[in-house]
């Protein structure tokens, strides 16, 4: 035994012949080690929790990477969608010339559609309910195919001769709130009437239901109503006066709404649009007006993507764990290893293997998890809704009726890949101690 040590320690073995980086020979070594044997159980059983842990870490940041993508892709949908990218409104003189001036906003490079809005807020209320806050917003009918989405979400009636009916469209929620159905009565109160001797009068009207819409986003469904335009101009009193043959001028608007053919280049788009006007004007776009929500939805996302990492993170240190115990359990077999031609290198490696192998499998696995949860989100939040009897995902909290997701493969692979390069590195140090065993101290103490 000590002339089989004394060899062992004298001098470092060739490597065996056709044995490079990652031989067979290495590969084979490396699977029986992960194969458990009685006495090595709990070694297995920190590696199987391991690989438990970083497949449910790589697929939980996966699934909430991907749902928060999809709600910051709905909300801006949903959110540019219905007020558009860009808002113009006037400085000191009112809005009349609104016909010419979204002529020539809409001639510029990269706008794709432009409309002059009424916008007002009335008190909405009916027989049944004593009422809630609405938003008004007088729209053209030929502008309706402008603002995106709005037409297709009717779920009841329809928006055709809106102009000539005389009548408003109302969010779904806001129908439900006050009790009303298509055909129904709407009372609009706003407190900017007629002046009297006594003092402004507020306005009160009842309006025919012509369509209910539902565009998807609580708040909106719950508070907007269309009007139009004309009528907008009359009731918010911005309706010009009659002219000799007995019809009314122009009057005035409240603002010019501007979509974009890409949302995130709004900045490149605006100084054209400025130019464009040809008037005195201030221009808010969308990155303004909600510049602290999707602040916050951004910090959130970075926040929960270092959090969650660390479940990744303390399943990476359970493979050191384990592997540490295993190097040390199989000492007498790497001192073997070493007299009989197995260089530092190919232990190094062996380990390196094993260690691997867990990371590897264990990050695969939660890719393929990660992938099946995003993808089936909504479905699955449905599923525990029915099972609990419960609304888990309330649209008045969350904006949305349904759960969002939109898995970013850009995203994914650096998921991955972060979680490979954790799982490498945390092979180096019991890969190094393996390769740093002595035979002959391993030998004589076994």
């Amino acid at each position: 035994m000590a002339a089989v040590a004394d060899t062992g320690a004298a001098a470092t073995p060739a490597e065996p012949r056709g044995a490079g980086p990652f031989s067979r020979f290495e590969w084979m070594v490396a699977f029986r080690y992960l194969r458990a044997r009685r006495r090595e159980t709990f070694i297995s059983v920190i590696s199987v929790i391991s690989l438990i842990g970083i497949a449910l870490g790589v697929a939980t940041l996966i699934t909430v990477l991907s749902v928060m993508n999809g709600f910051r892709a709905e909300l801006i949908s949903k959110i540019l969608g219905i007020n558009g990218h860009i808002v113009v409104q006037p400085i000191d003189t009112p809005l009349n010339d609104y016909d010419a001036v979204t002529e020539r906003i809409r001639a510029v490079t990269g706008v794709v559609g432009a409309l002059p809005i009424i916008d007002g807020q009335a008190l909405a209320s009916s027989p049944a309910n004593r009422g809630v806050g609405a938003l008004v917003r007088g729209v053209r009918e030929a502008d309706l195919s402008v603002i995106p989405g709005l037409e297709a979400s009717v779920t009841a009636g329809s928006f055709t001769a809106f102009d000539a009916a005389e009548g408003v469209a109302v969010g779904s929620r806001l129908a439900a709130n006050l009790g009303l159905r298509l055909g129904d009565g709407i009372t609009l109160t706003t407190p900017d009437g007629d002046a009297t001797p006594f003092g402004v009068a507020p306005r009160v009207k009842t309006y025919p239901i012509i369509a209910i819409f539902e565009i998807g986003m609580a708040e909106y469904d719950s508070t907007f109503v269309f009007m139009p335009f004309a009528e907008a101009q009359i009731y918010f009193n911005m309706a010009g006066g009659f002219l000799e043959d007995g019809s009314r001028a122009p009057g005035a608007a409240s603002a010019i709404e501007i979509y974009t053919d890409d949302p995130d280049a709004v900045g490149a788009v605006r100084p054209l649009v400025e130019a464009a006007m040809d008037r005195q004007g201030f221009l808010v776009d969308w990155r303004q007006r909600n510049s602290s929500f999707f602040s916050a939805l951004a910090v959130e996302r970075n926040v929960m993507f270092f959090i969650l990492m660390l479940i990744i993170l303390v399943a990476v240190l359970n493979i050191i764990s384990g592997l540490t115990m295993l190097v040390k359990e199989k000492g007498r077999n790497i001192a073997i290893l070493r007299t009989v031609g197995a260089t530092r290198g190919s232990i190094m490696r062996i380990f390196f293997i094993t260690g691997a192998m867990i990371g590897t499998v264990g990050t695969f696995i939660g890719l393929i998890l990660g992938m099946l949860l995003s993808f089936n989100a909504e479905g699955i939040r449905s599923f525990f809704a029915n099972l609990t009897g419960t609304n888990i995902f309330s649209p008045e909290y969350y904006f949305l009726s349904t759960l969002p997701s939109d898995m970013d493969p850009k995203e994914t692979i650096i998921v991955v890949a972060v979680a490979l390069i954790l799982c490498f590195l945390a092979t180096l140090y019991p890969s190094w101690r393996a390769a740093r065993v002595d035979p002959v101290e391993a030998l004589r103490y076994e």
